[in-house]
């Protein structure tokens, strides 16, 4: 631990501490005079998180804190945490600014700065800078400007290092000047050979080069890179050790010839030659070996005099021989692992020596500095890994970071709404892990990264966490070759980002409105409809008075007594919804009632309520249900009403608690509901129980139904067979239904299967009414009712012709006819039913733009393989075409067919088939196979609705859950997300709007294009993907060169142009021969991903 500190913990002030030091400096030494002076006052000429770790330094000591920043980084984080910040480099290029000397020095000057921290990079290694601090009067919180300079010039340090006898790689004595001396270089050495910059490191102007024909490209490269990010382009060429380790060794000295070091660090994982995750100490690394690499450091240093601190970099070949590579006469990025195995505080060392204090006043002294334990420091940068690790800029629209014991967060720009500019380096934010040994601090960087939260930019995450599972790594055993030769580091595991995703879309619609416009453009009709004429006087005696006098037995006796056929009518329901998206308004369904009270008074029953009346009558009509209920009741009191009651989802689509089923069913009741039709969509009996039991509690009439699927008349198709539905009709009667239905929904029940079904029920039920549903989507539903009450059914459920067939029920017309003059007979006029059908005909018009004969012409018998139920039928053509893919509406049928043998062939009704209908359309949108899914079953993001239907929400289909599928499905519960929109922004520059949300109580904003503003606004041209000889951007950037011109022909690979991002260069190759057509771009244009670039011509 550092003296300062210790004595601070004593309870000693500042002044007396500085009357200590002079008096101890006194006795410490008195051959070298050395003067002591206090800092006040701290300037750090960088950026970013290496400005915040100087300055939280500074405030410990007690040191008045300075920053400086660009006019591109007048939000950046840095300029913020300090006490005083001021703009430098006024009308300069982003990185120009942080080289700028005159206004660095100018600033500290007018501000009575003492002492100037470089941080890395920029001028840290720049002996002219410290030397222009050394003539300002500025303490530099470095080495002298001369060691920076020795120590800088790579060339020159390599000299020195020979002298004192480390061993170097081969290489050149002087930086090279010409492209003439890097090829005599590879002519006496051979390849490869590495260029590296000599006054500046991190990985910039760096280049290896394996063939003589990349020499010159390579050259121009490194070059153009290190003088962009050094201000020099000096280049020196070195022989290119093949996999080696990189290890460099952490070295401290002060003004009075002390140098310790602080062990090694292993910063082996490299990609483009720039550290990624750095280790301390360095794994699996021989004692002797060690000791030979802290020695060589420690007099490589003593023989130049070097102050402050600093790293000796070495390459260990696979010999276990070290190689001099440099040194670092600065802090390292990665010096927090040394201060978490050391227990020192390096930039107090720092700051303290550049004070005039000697290591061993600060009790650093080499017998005192041990190892404790492992750390590892991981870079999340914002680069995407799977496009070779090209940045990514934008806006953080969420960041959560991972915290708890043994991590450390340096960083800066990491905070929602913080913007990553292409400017500068792509570092977002450094994790430091430590623990007891490597696998303990491997496994809490795991720990910690799974925490992060990143949207609205790629980071490197799912590659650090590949990293860190990697059995290599953690025994130790990695080399600079390591990313190379392991590709599954890019197996990245997809991130789900399902909260920003629903943002996205939330804020798409409330600024450019719904995605999903209705496809057609037919208006309503402008007739209006004319009810026929009705009689005077109260309507005739129905079965409904049957019911109030008798109650639900008697009522169920009367029926099956009743001789002919029975009809219960779904226009009022059923029939809209299957045709007209449940659209139809209660002010048509009143104009009408009176005439079906005075002329249908022999219907069973009329359907007009729950199902989906409730979901749309509420959110699309801003109607009130329960009021159509009333409504409809007084207007039509002789017929009985009939509903359809989802079991324990009620009318909803999730089940609902007990006591609200009962209370729902009471209400219905007191407010003129009669017939309970009661199924649940799997069959699953503990569900329809619930219902029949609150249905009946409520005193209306239970008329419990079997969900009709698959084909009875079919022998290979067993799971559900004849016996399947007669045991769960045991089950129904058992429990005291008053009526038994069977509902088929998909309209899949044919003739010889309704005679078997309907034949077997009754015989098995002689006493018990049967009550049959069906759809008319193949056009055999009237052929299919008839059979079934020949079979002995005694309801049938039918439409008004003009709103009956393709995906209704068939038609009442039809029925009628067909058992005129027969023991079916209905006794309904079939005059009265053309009159019906004429009003329902016109009133169909008014909802032309809702009407599924917008898109669908006729029903299709392709249902018996599909089996998809009417409405939804209807809703998944209408869904097609509204995402203009109604060209594909074949292949969403095919997929709603597979969509159910993935799920295990599950009866298909509300809410099940929209579980079918969810996944079908998931495969259709991401081209996937039902092989596919089974595969990839662990990793893919699975709408909610499968996943809750997986976890048993809805009950448990016949047969189990679908195996090995379900086991594979993450099911994560506890995953609800509570949205609240707030407000909507102003138009900006780049015509984006951004919105604002609570999500979870915590504020949340995404920027949205604004689809009308974007017309009017002029924005650089896109490469379109599908156009071969459109060349875009790989990534945001800056174009550094163009190299070719309009008219000029390339080859397939020849560079077209050289991008610069975060300091790093990239050549666009030309993705084949042609002319060039047009160039779009032009030296310092500035890019977006994607942006085109230019147009070639084959």
């Amino acid at each position: 631990m550092l003296l300062t500190q210790g004595l601070r913990q004593a309870g000693v002030g500042l002044l007396t501490l500085r009357r200590i030091y002079c008096l101890s400096r006194a006795a410490h030494t008195s051959a070298q005079k050395v003067e002591y002076k206090p800092i006040k006052k701290v300037m750090v000429a960088n950026r970013g998180e290496i400005a915040i770790r100087v300055f939280r330094a500074c405030t410990e000591l007690g040191f008045r804190t300075v920053a400086v920043y660009s006019e591109q980084d007048t939000g950046q984080m840095h300029r913020q945490k300090a006490d005083e910040a001021y703009l430098i480099g006024r009308g300069l290029p982003p990185v120009a600014a942080y080289l700028h000397i005159p206004d660095i020095i100018k600033v500290a000057k007018e501000n009575n700065v003492d002492a100037i921290h470089p941080g890395y990079g920029f001028l840290s290694e720049r002996s002219d800078f410290a030397q222009a601090c050394a003539d300002a009067g500025v303490r530099f919180v470095g080495p002298s400007p001369e060691v920076v300079r020795k120590m800088g010039d790579k060339v020159e340090a390599r000299a020195i290092a020979i002298s004192a006898g480390v061993p170097v790689v081969p290489g050149t004595d002087a930086p090279i000047s010409a492209l003439q001396e890097a090829q005599e270089f590879a002519n006496t050495y051979g390849f490869p050979i590495i260029f590296k910059a000599a006054y500046g490191g991190g990985g910039r102007g760096m280049r290896v080069v394996r063939e003589y024909e990349e020499l010159e490209e390579n050259y121009q490269r490194a070059y153009s890179e290190a003088l962009a990010a050094f201000g020099n382009g000096a280049l020196f060429v070195e022989k290119f050790i093949e996999k080696p380790r990189h290890i460099e060794v952490q070295i401290l000295g002060d003004k009075y010839g002390n140098v310790i070091h602080l062990y090694e660090r292993d910063c082996s994982i490299q990609r483009r030659h720039q550290k990624v995750v750095e280790v301390a100490p360095a794994a699996q690394l021989d004692p002797h070996l060690r000791d030979r690499l802290t020695a060589d450091s420690v007099n490589l240093a003593k023989q130049v005099g070097y102050e402050n601190a600093g790293t000796v970099e070495f390459l260990l070949d696979k010999h276990g021989k070290h190689y001099f590579i440099e040194v670092n006469s600065r802090l390292q990025v990665e010096h927090t692992v040394t201060e978490e195995i050391t227990d020192v505080d390096l930039v107090h060392a720092q700051l303290r020596v550049c004070e005039g204090w000697s290591l061993p006043e600060l009790g650093l002294k080499q017998d005192k500095i041990q190892i404790n334990g492992s750390a590892i420091q991981c870079r999340v940068t914002t680069e995407d890994p799977a496009r070779g690790f090209q940045p990514d800029t934008g806006r953080l629209e969420v960041f959560r970071s991972g915290e708890g014991m043994g991590i450390r967060l340096d960083s800066a720009s990491a905070f929602q709404g913080a913007v990553i500019s292409p400017h500068y380096d792509s570092l977002l934010v450094k994790v430091i892990a430590s623990g007891k040994d490597l696998p303990t601090a491997a496994t809490k960087m795991n720990r910690a990264l799974a925490e992060f939260r990143v949207r609205g930019v790629k980071t490197n995450i799912p590659f650090l966490q590949n990293v860190l599972n990697n059995d290599q790594f953690l025994h130790g055993a990695v080399d600079t070759q390591f990313i190379d030769e392991n590709p599954d580091l890019f197996n990245l595991k997809p991130v789900q980002n399902r909260a920003q995703k629903l943002l996205h879309y939330l804020g798409h619609v409330m600024v450019n409105g719904p995605a999903t416009p209705i496809p057609v453009k037919a208006k309503p009709s402008s007739t209006d409809p004319v009810v026929p004429p009705i009689p005077l006087g109260e309507p005739p005696v129905g079965f409904r008075d049957v019911l109030l006098r008798e109650g639900p037995e008697g009522f169920a006796r009367a029926v099956r007594a009743h001789r002919g056929l029975l009809l219960m009518d779904t226009t009022f329901r059923d029939a809209h919804q299957s045709l007209l998206a449940t659209r139809v308004r209660t002010h048509d369904l009143k104009k009408i009632a009176p005439f079906v009270a005075h002329n249908f008074s022999g219907l069973f029953s009329l359907e007009n309520w729950g199902g989906a009346t409730f979901d749309v009558a509420m959110r699309f009509l801003w109607e009130c249900p329960w009021r159509r209920l009333q409504e409809l009741r007084a207007l039509v009191p002789n017929v009985p009403f009939q509903m359809l009651l989802r079991g324990a989802n009620a009318v909803g689509y999730t089940s609902y608690p007990d006591n609200a089923v009962f209370k729902f069913c009471e209400v219905a009741k007191e407010n003129g509901m009669d017939i309970f039709r009661v199924f649940d969509s799997l069959n699953y009996l503990p569900n329809m129980l619930l219902g029949m039991e609150a249905a009946g509690s409520a005193g209306g009439v239970v008329e419990a139904a079997i969900s009709y699927t698959g084909d009875v008349s079919d022998p290979t198709r067993q799971k559900y067979s004849l016996e399947y539905f007669l045991k769960l009709a045991d089950e129904l009667v058992k429990a005291g239904t008053h009526i038994l239905a069977i509902k088929d929904m998909a309209g899949v029940l044919k003739p010889e299967a309704s005679r078997l079904l309907v034949g077997a029920l009754r015989d098995r039920f002689p006493e018990m009414p049967i009550h049959v549903h069906t759809h008319d989507t193949a056009g055999a539903g009237v052929a299919a009712m008839l059979a079934c009450a020949e079979a002995g059914a005694d309801i049938v459920d039918v439409a008004v012709d003009s709103m009956a067939g393709m995906t209704s029920q068939p038609s009442m017309g039809a029925i009628v006819a067909c058992t005129k003059g027969t023991e079916l007979s209905t006794g309904i006029s079939l005059e009265k039913v053309f009159d019906y059908s004429e009003y329902w005909e016109v009133t169909r018009g008014l909802y032309t733009p809702f009407d599924c004969t917008a898109t669908m012409k006729s029903g299709n018998a392709d249902v018996y393989e599909n089996e998809i139920p009417g409405g939804q039928y209807t809703n998944l053509h209408f869904q097609a075409h509204s995402m203009g893919l109604g060209h594909k509406f074949k292949e969403v049928k095919k997929a709603y067919v597979e969509a159910n043998k993935l799920l295990g062939d599950l009866i298909k009704v509300t809410p099940s088939s929209k579980i079918v209908g969810d996944l079908a359309q998931f495969m259709v949108q991401n081209s996937l196979t039902r092989e596919e899914v089974e595969q990839r079953a662990d990793e893919l993001s699975f709408p909610l609705s499968v996943v809750e239907f997986l976890q048993g929400h809805i009950g448990i289909p016949h047969g189990g859950f679908p195996e090995p599928f379900r086991s594979k499905v993450e099911l994560e519960r506890g995953k609800t997300l509570h949205i609240k929109a707030l407000a909507l922004g102003d138009l900006n520059k780049a015509g984006q709007r951004e919105v604002f949300f609570e999500l979870n109580g915590q504020l949340r904003s995404v920027l949205v294009k604004d689809a009308l503003a974007m017309k009017e606004m002029h924005f650089h041209p896109k490469a379109l993907k599908d156009m071969r000889g459109q060349v875009g951007a790989p990534m945001p950037g800056k174009v550094v060169e163009v190299k070719v011109k309009e008219g000029q022909k390339v080859e397939k690979g020849q560079p077209l142009c050289v991008l610069s991002a975060m300091k790093m260069e990239t050549v666009v190759n030309s993705p084949l021969s042609g002319t060039v057509a047009k160039v779009y771009v032009k030296p310092d244009s500035s890019l977006e991903g994607d942006d085109l670039i230019l147009e070639i011509s084959e």
